[in-house]
């Protein structure tokens, strides 16, 4: 008979028994030591962690302060506004969520998605920033994953005006840092201070509680006040808009100005960009041409020279030049006028712009003076108008001037300036002889921020600088080369300038021509002046200042008269109706 097999349960020996017993209340043991650590030693410092995750410290935004013309009208402002962003780390499927957003955000969705796939593990992504009320409405009435999107709160700027001064008052870029113009210079102004606040988050990431502790209020920017003039400002562009339609340059600036007190009125350029748009920018359209450009002033530089000559005693108000019947030799090199003139009266050689009555005039004058002229109007040296980027223009040394100078400076060649530059020294002949600096930022008496220096320097004493303007270059305007810049009812003064564009190498550009005018009103007593500068126009061959530049010029200064109320004068109202342009000399 076999034996039954033994089916009881094994039985541990003791020494085993014992062995687990010992294993069992060590992890016990090292359990409740851990508890213990956990909620006594350690007990604050990861309740504070926990108090860390849930809280968060943000940066709050100021708001950026207005940019306002004279009158205080909006040039550039800041509008509260919403930005998107998603949490890639909570998408499951980035292409499902790329399609949804990107057609009412305007955007790509295969870049998109893209963008979302290769940041799938980032707890926070910008989508698209300053949205429109139009796109916020858009994105709420999507079925979006809870969780994985949300807006915040920022500020877009805005330019109310567009185009208008664009290249004067710049823009903030998309983290609110100024960019060219006003926004650059005046930065730090204008941005005010962030602030920081403390906020209590769910397990979503969603602001439950904004916390008191430790809260700085933002402060917002300061408003900046332009001397800009918005209505003078829209005649300029809307003149240098006609131009570039007529003449087809490559370029044009305008700028008006105050006289008595250096304040700009307008300070136009083309091409230009829209603030609100600057992706639709192109590059040279950033470029502030009123104090960036640099060229040779030509004739209009001559008004400078001669008022010089009569204040040293050099020339005499009543004296005469031979302008040797077009032709005049001046050591090897041979000077030509576009008309064959004899003598001249010293008013005649800037009425009929002669340049060999001009060169005769810088051999009786000398390099010295020549070079002191030029110095003491503010040439070869920055204004000091408060926008970044301009420049300094071009005066060389005296030292390299040579004999060929004597007779080139006189005529504005070897010379080069900015328009600002150009009609700086003109409002100093305008006012009586003093260069004032310019400026396009008013003071504000209350804040010193804007208190900007009023630097004034003597060129001519005001009875020169009157005759200059009341003889010559008023004479210009009513029988000379800006016979196209007459405005009815006033008494306009003025100087044409055409000069050939200067080269990289330091040489002149066949064919193309810098064409200019520079006038003002009233005669009596200057409230206004006005310069046009074009560039390189593509129609009508040697393009003179007279035909090219004056007829806008005039037209700006003639709108700008009579928005600011300064009254005509009758008499020479009912003469302008004989007016005959015909003989118009250029």
């Amino acid at each position: 008979m076999s034996k039954l097999p033994n089916t009881r349960e094994p039985v541990l020996s003791p020494v085993r028994a014992r062995l687990v017993v010992t294993i069992i209340g060590l992890g016990w043991l090292i359990l409740s030591a851990r508890l213990i650590q956990l909620q006594g030693v350690q007990r604050d410092k990861f309740a504070g962690k926990a108090e860390q995750q849930r809280e968060y410290v943000e940066e709050t935004t100021a708001r950026a302060g207005d940019i306002v013309d004279r009158q205080g009208r909006l040039l550039a402002t800041t509008l509260s506004t919403r930005s998107l962003y998603l949490v890639p780390v909570k998408i499951s499927n980035a292409r499902m969520i790329a399609e949804a957003i990107a057609a009412p955000l305007g955007l790509s969705a295969d870049s998109l998605t893209e963008k979302i796939t290769v940041n799938s593990q980032r707890q926070f992504l910008w989508i698209k920033r300053r949205l429109t009320e139009t796109e916020i409405t858009a994105i709420r009435q999507l079925s979006l994953p809870k969780g994985a999107w949300g807006f915040r709160d920022e500020y877009r700027r805005e330019y109310p005006q567009g185009v208008v001064a664009a290249q004067v008052i710049g823009l903030r870029d998309i983290d609110g840092v100024g960019r060219g113009g006003i926004e650059e210079r005046f930065d730090s102004t204008l941005r005010g201070q962030n602030g920081k606040r403390r906020v209590a988050r769910d397990s979503r990431g969603h602001v439950i509680e904004i916390l008191d502790k430790d809260q700085q209020i933002p402060v917002p920017g300061q408003n900046v006040r332009l001397t800009l003039d918005v209505v003078v400002q829209l005649y300029a562009e809307r003149e240098l808009d006609q131009v570039m339609k007529e003449w087809q340059p490559e370029s044009c600036s305008a700028i008006v100005i105050d006289p008595t007190n250096g304040d700009i009125l307008a300070m136009a350029t083309r091409p230009t960009f829209n603030p609100n748009r600057p992706q639709e920018a192109s590059p040279e359209s950033w470029k502030n041409r009123a104090i960036a450009d640099i060229y040779e002033p030509g004739s209009t530089f001559k008004p400078m020279i001669v008022s010089y000559g009569l204040e040293e005693g050099v020339l005499q108000r009543d004296e005469s030049f031979h302008c040797q019947n077009g032709e005049y030799r001046m050591g090897r090199r041979v000077l030509h006028d576009h008309h064959r003139y004899g003598l001249l009266s010293l008013t005649d050689v800037l009425v009929k712009s002669s340049n060999i009555g001009m060169a005769k005039i810088g051999e009786r004058m000398g390099n010295e003076r020549l070079e002191r002229a030029a110095t003491l109007f503010g040439f070869g040296r920055k204004t000091g108008i408060e926008l970044p980027g301009e420049l300094p223009g071009i005066l060389r040394p005296l030292k390299q001037w040579t004999s060929y100078s004597t007779g080139s400076i006189p005529m504005g060649h070897e010379i080069a300036t900015t328009p600002l530059q150009l009609i700086t020294a003109h409002a100093a002949l305008a006012n009586g002889g003093e260069l004032v600096r310019p400026r396009i930022v008013l003071q504000d008496q209350q804040d010193s921020t804007y208190a900007i220096s009023r630097m004034t320097t003597p060129t001519v004493s005001r009875e020169t600088a009157r005759w200059i303007v009341e003889h010559p270059m008023q004479e210009v305007v009513v029988r000379g080369t800006g016979k196209k810049a007459r405005i009815p009812g006033y008494h306009v003064f003025g100087k044409t300038g055409t000069a050939q564009c200067l080269s990289e190498d330091g040489g002149y550009v066949h064919g193309k021509y810098i064409s200019s005018f520079v006038c003002g009103a009233p005669v009596e007593s200057p409230r206004l002046l006005t310069l046009v500068v074009v560039n390189q126009s593509s129609v009508g061959g040697e393009t003179f200042g007279g035909k090219v530049a004056a007829p806008a010029a005039a037209n700006i200064l003639r709108q700008a008269l009579v928005y600011l109320r300064i009254s005509p004068d009758e008499q020479l109202l009912r003469a302008a109706a004989n007016w005959n342009d015909d003989q118009i000399e250029f």
